[in-house]
């Protein structure tokens, strides 16, 4: 609380200054909020605790978030596949995973590594 941030925040990591954007967002409540890649420079679990805090802070505000990761956006009411600026699918999460091979390579290739929930078991 004490922290004094530079103009710019050029004393702050790059995760530090997504995360103080994203507070003040919330604090700000908005009808509309553009996130583009937000989230990159904090880890996962971060990742996951802002997107529970977009839920629970600010359910009727319509969020668009452009991201890289699959789970940024995977709980998304629609969720946009684009290249070179070019819509090639929409859909759910599970919709995309059934009908684009490019969405369904991408989340393979991000959660190949990751040992499911079952496995663990």
């Amino acid at each position: 609380y004490d922290t004094y941030i530079e103009q710019g925040g050029t004393n702050v990591s790059g995760g530090q200054r997504q995360r103080l954007c994203i507070a003040r967002a919330l604090l700000k409540k908005p009808k509309i909020l553009i996130l583009d890649d937000s989230t990159s420079a904090v880890d996962t679990k971060t990742d996951q605790l802002i997107r529970t805090a977009f839920h629970h802070e600010i359910p009727d505000t319509t969020k668009i978030i452009i991201a890289q990761r699959v789970a940024s956006v995977q709980e998304s009411d629609m969720i946009l596949v684009m290249d070179h600026g070019r819509i090639m699918a929409a859909g759910t999460h599970e919709q995309l995973l059934e009908n684009c091979d490019e969405y369904r390579s991408i989340y393979e290739s991000q959660t190949k590594n990751q040992a499911q929930p079952e496995e663990l078991q």
